[in-house]
């Protein structure tokens, strides 16, 4: 990865904590509904990008 992909993740994991902190803050402390609401958009932000741009091949292995 170049350095402005590495730059575009920092900037979306301080945007997804920030956000993530101001839930836990604002909407009702530690609870399953928000632990489960942060679980899963980390999941759905960070793994399609993970799987695009993360990912290290070998020149033998195919991108799938």
């Amino acid at each position: 990865m170049n350095a402005v992909r590495i730059v575009g993740f920092a900037v979306l994991a301080l945007v997804w904590v920030w956000l993530s902190w101001s839930l836990l803050a604002l909407g009702g402390g530690f609870n399953l509904k928000n632990i489960f609401l942060i679980v899963a958009s980390g999941i759905i932000i960070f793994v399609p990008l993970w799987k695009k741009y993360g990912r290290q091949y070998d020149n033998n292995q195919k991108k799938k």
